[in-house]
């Protein structure tokens, strides 16, 4: 059996922050659209404030009412950033009307924990963002919507749950006809003839009702009950992760930025889950100034040691970061990208796991220490395709090291220790002599490079053994005046 959650969400779609006022005090308000109540708090509510009130009405009946204006481009922008987010618990989301939202979770009840676990944890998801939501479950999206929308019981219940299709039925015949769009037209005539739920409809003979009314009040009401298949169009996800927006203030300290830059990281970890990807990399522009005194947007980079798409890991790096930088301008909004992605590998798990913790763990340790005292100042060994052993080592960042080309040096026999410079051999009996007369018992490897920084050697490398089996690594400089030298001691 599907089960599919629905949450409604109501205006106004801005962060709780540039709402302050009005939903952390209990103070009414309401948003208006063409000068007509579009939707009111629950103190607006109690005051008198209703659903297609004129702006007069609202000033005489509760005049301590906040009126905000209603703003579709912040509204298309706020559902697109839910939508986003929630595909971390499902990757069909579908949007059905202006503030309703539908996921389809039959597929991840048991790996969330359950339909109230998940219900909670995306309740969670939508605090973090800013909004406020009443959800709905039910084995129907539209028998969902219904009880999203029961104005007798939301007040009351900001979650309501129905898994079994027999309970869906008989609590979707208890809400009254109004709360079914479609029906709201007949409103006069159900009333009439004293049908005033939808159970009672629904008694009611369907070639009657059909003539009466229309086939749209016939299919919604199958849809709700689940006795017709409900076609849904599930969003577009982009191919790539750059999501934006503005700050409610002009930002001057960039710890302040953490609260925005959550949200940001919490639709990526739904756009990286949705697309089984792994980020290693990730930037977040800090915008400043616009117009004719423009400031070039300060980038924040993180390079991960390893790829992640886990959102508590990618938040404690990004706060580690934003607590060390000064802000040049203002800040009036935050973009973050997607830089490096992998596929994503989930860890596997070991019967015997090893003392002292994992690589995971290390890697995470120097993630942190890399995003406190800066990449320059954790670095770690690594190889690099250059022949000559001068260069083919150096020191790198420590998150930079699964990043760079290695030299295939698996079937080279290097020794552990190579001299910072090279020491001249004598020659005695011709041959290269460095306490005893050396004997070569391995080579000659040949190495010619460095032609593209002017630092070209032509050299023959041997292993030489001396006359008490000790081993050194030596090479003949190939010059005009070929000469011996003893670059490198074996263990």
């Amino acid at each position: 059996m599907k089960t599919t959650l629905l949450f409604n969400l109501y205006l106004p779609l801005l962060p709780l922050e540039a709402l302050r006022p009005c939903w952390s005090e209990p103070g009414p308000y309401a948003v208006m659209d063409q000068g007509q109540v579009l939707v009111a708090s629950a103190p607006a509510y109690e005051a008198g404030v209703r659903t297609g009130m004129r702006a007069g009405g609202v000033v005489t009946i509760a005049p301590e009412t906040v009126m905000l204006d209603r703003d579709p481009g912040r509204e298309a922008a706020a559902l697109e950033a839910i939508a986003l987010a929630l595909l971390q618990f499902t990757p069909e989301v579908s949007q059905i009307d202006g503030f309703s939202m539908t996921i389809d979770v039959g597929a991840s009840l048991r790996l969330f924990g359950g339909p109230l676990a998940l219900c909670r944890r995306v309740q969670e998801r939508l605090y973090v963002l800013g909004y406020s939501n009443i959800l709905g479950a039910a084995p129907t999206a539209t028998g969902a919507w219904l009880l999203s929308h029961d104005v007798g019981t939301r007040r009351r219940r900001p979650l309501r749950r129905c898994l079994r299709h027999t309970t869906l039925a008989a609590r979707l015949d208890r809400l009254d006809c109004a709360v079914l769009p479609a029906a709201r037209p007949f409103l006069d005539w159900f009333r009439g003839i004293g049908a005033t739920d939808l159970g009672a409809v629904r008694r009611l003979p369907r070639a009657g009702l059909q003539r009466r009314t229309n086939k749209t009040l016939l299919l919604h009401l199958d849809h709700a009950y689940g006795e017709q298949c409900e076609l849904l169009r599930w969003i577009a996800v982009p191919a790539t992760f750059s999501a934006g927006m503005e700050t409610w203030d002009r930002i001057e300290n960039a710890e302040l930025l953490m609260a925005g830059a959550t949200t940001l990281i919490v639709q990526m970890t739904g756009w990286l889950t949705y697309r089984q990807l792994a980020v290693r990399a990730f930037t977040l522009h800090m915008e400043h100034e616009r117009g004719r005194a423009a400031v070039p947007p300060t980038p924040l980079e993180i390079i991960l040691a390893e790829p992640t798409w886990k959102e508590p890991h990618l938040l404690r790096l990004l706060k580690e970061r934003l607590a060390k930088v000064e802000l040049r301008a203002p800040v009036i909004g935050l973009r973050l990208m997607a830089g490096q992605l992998e596929p994503m590998l989930p860890p596997t798990d070991q019967l015997f796991p090893e003392p002292g913790g994992t690589s995971a763990d290390f890697k995470r340790l120097l993630e942190l220490l890399t995003a406190r005292l800066g990449p320059e100042y954790v670095l770690t060994p690594a190889a690099a395709f250059d022949h000559r052993p001068e260069q083919c080592n150096a020191w790198v960042p420590a998150t930079q090291a699964g990043q760079q080309a290695r030299a295939d040096d698996a079937k080279l026999e290097r020794p552990c220790w190579v001299l910072p410079k090279p020491i001249p051999l004598l020659m005695r009996s011709e041959r290269p002599f460095y306490g005893s007369p050396l004997k070569l018992i391995r080579g000659p490897e040949r190495l010619e490079a460095g032609w593209w920084d002017d630092q070209t050697i032509a050299r023959d490398y041997y292993v030489a053994q001396g006359t008490d089996a000790t081993c050194y690594w030596i090479y003949l400089e190939r010059t005009d005046r070929a000469r011996w030298y003893l670059h490198g001691l074996y263990a």
